[in-house]
């Protein structure tokens, strides 16, 4: 079985021919010491502000990024995203999307979302995070034997001090993460989960965090003026057979369903449920047991003058576009600050095109540009705060977590994850459930105790869970 963590770090050349050396790095690390924006006292004290400078979480445009979700067809958006500007150090940029699923997917998606920076800036300020005994203890937990911890361990303490310093951050502050889901009192997170793909830029090094199947994915000048993809992360789905490895040791099941034999999913070992179709997220905890982590995949990439932009998305987006597509759009965008917005459009168009029967996915896109340029002729109609078709508080910046606004009700309890398995299938019942169709010319509402949360009422593309455990049920009873 493969090492739960993985580090890369991609060197390359620039159009100089020179490499970037390792006392570059140590010169950032340095800096970084001596001009934190934040201390231990101000970033706890973030945690119960509502507004934070130089933070984006709704539709609009930073200074280097622009970020753009919009809801599906299955209900209420559970994508979220944040762009954080002068995040540890001046001109360093935090950004991240985050995919939720489940019945209240929604809510762990924004808690996740608003709560994980500032748990990587605690770690980073932490003197725990540059020792490895905590990452030997992660290993342990999540199955890896003593023989593949100990050699995790060694390779924490051989490579680069900045680099450790940072996966040790990562790691330690996504177990923080889900150890807080686990006892959160108003977030019900046993059958519920989120994706979370992170990054931070810091001069010319990009760190990346990713747990599930969202995917981050870098632009850059190829020969001539042509664009070349370069995929970031790894979609943490069963089908590695590491994760497979992992989940099947632990005594978690992976399998297909017959009518999507091409969908690896993890099953409980004695319930034909909840078919989950990532192999790591936060959340989730009635999984928890058998395989599934939500232990980061970190990697560690050196930018060049060649590279561009860095593009962050939801499954919405790459369940219909190929890594060479979403490159293309975005470079072909008429505005920097129109990008995000133009490469959902994109991507609702093909759902639309290729699975005519099927709810279109909700959408995240951050388009961040390298350069730290965002151009000032941003299109006039393009939404600056919130999504027409997204349910917040037009009056406050971050939701509260139990997802309700103190002002406008606009925000329902509803259970996400329906789509169609064809226009057939679609016309009769499954298994006595009763099938419910919303249209979106009406008021975009679905109402829980109109409907039974199942994911099996039909399938055309991929639900992250498919249905809820039997004493789930019987657990929300007691």
């Amino acid at each position: 079985m493969g090492s739960c963590v993985s580090v890369s770090s991609n060197s390359s050349n620039d159009s100089d021919g020179e490499r970037t050396s390792s006392s570059c790095q140590f010169r950032l690390c340095g800096c970084r010491r001596t001009n934190r924006l934040f201390s231990n006292e101000q970033v706890i004290s973030l945690q119960h502000s509502t507004s934070v400078a130089n933070r984006i979480l709704t539709n609009g445009q930073s200074r280097t990024s622009c970020v753009f979700t919009q809801q599906g067809r299955k209900g209420i958006n559970q994508d979220a995203m944040v762009v954080w500007e002068d995040y540890e150090v001046k001109d360093s940029i935090f950004c991240g999307v985050f995919d939720g699923h489940g019945p209240h997917g929604h809510l762990v998606a924004r808690k996740v979302r608003d709560a994980l920076p500032l748990k990587l800036l605690l770690s980073l300020h932490s003197r725990n995070s540059r020792g490895n005994k905590e990452t030997t203890n992660c290993f342990k937990k999540v199955g890896m034997d003593s023989r593949e911890s100990v050699a995790s361990a060694k390779d924490s303490i051989s490579e680069d001090p900045l680099l450790q310093k940072w996966r040790n951050a990562f790691l330690n502050s996504f177990k923080a993460m889900d150890k807080e889901l686990r006892s959160h009192p108003a977030v019900d997170c046993f059958c519920s989960g989120s994706t979370a793909v992170t990054l931070v830029k810091q001069g010319s090094n990009l760190f990346i965090g990713n747990v599930g199947d969202s995917r981050a994915v870098l632009g850059s000048k190829g020969n001539g003026d042509s664009m070349v993809a370069v995929q970031l992360t790894v979609d943490l789905k069963p089908d590695l057979p590491r994760e497979a490895e992992r989940i099947k040791k632990c005594k978690g099941r992976v399998f297909a369903l017959q009518d999507e034999p091409e969908v690896q999913r993890v099953w409980l070992p004695f319930d034909d449920a909840p078919g989950l179709a990532m192999a790591r997220a936060f959340g989730d905890f009635c999984l928890k047991d058998y395989g599934v982590i939500s232990v980061p995949d970190f990697s560690h990439r050196v930018l060049t003058e060649k590279d561009q932009f860095v593009v962050l998305a939801s499954d919405g987006v790459w369940d219909v576009l190929s890594n060479e597509e979403v490159v293309e759009i975005v470079t072909a965008a008429p505005s920097r600050s129109s990008a995000a917005r133009v490469l959902v459009d994109a991507a609702v168009r093909e759902w639309k095109l290729k699975y005519p029967t099927s709810k279109i996915d909700d959408c995240a896109v951050v388009c961040m540009y390298l350069d730290g340029k965002m151009d000032s002729d941003s299109d006039t109609d393009e939404p600056q705060s919130v999504s027409a078709a997204t349910y917040q508080c037009p009056s406050l910046e971050m939701e509260s977590d139990d997802g309700n606004c103190d002002q406008l009700n606009l925000e329902p309890c509803l259970l996400r994850n329906f789509t169609v398995r064809s226009a057939s299938d679609s016309s009769d019942h499954h298994n006595g459930r009763v099938h419910l169709v919303v249209s979106a010319e009406e008021d975009g509402v679905i109402r829980s105790e109109d409907q039974q949360w199942s994911g099996l009422e039909g399938v055309t593309r991929v639900n992250s869970l498919v249905q809820l455990p039997r004493f789930s049920e019987e657990r929300h009873k007691a």
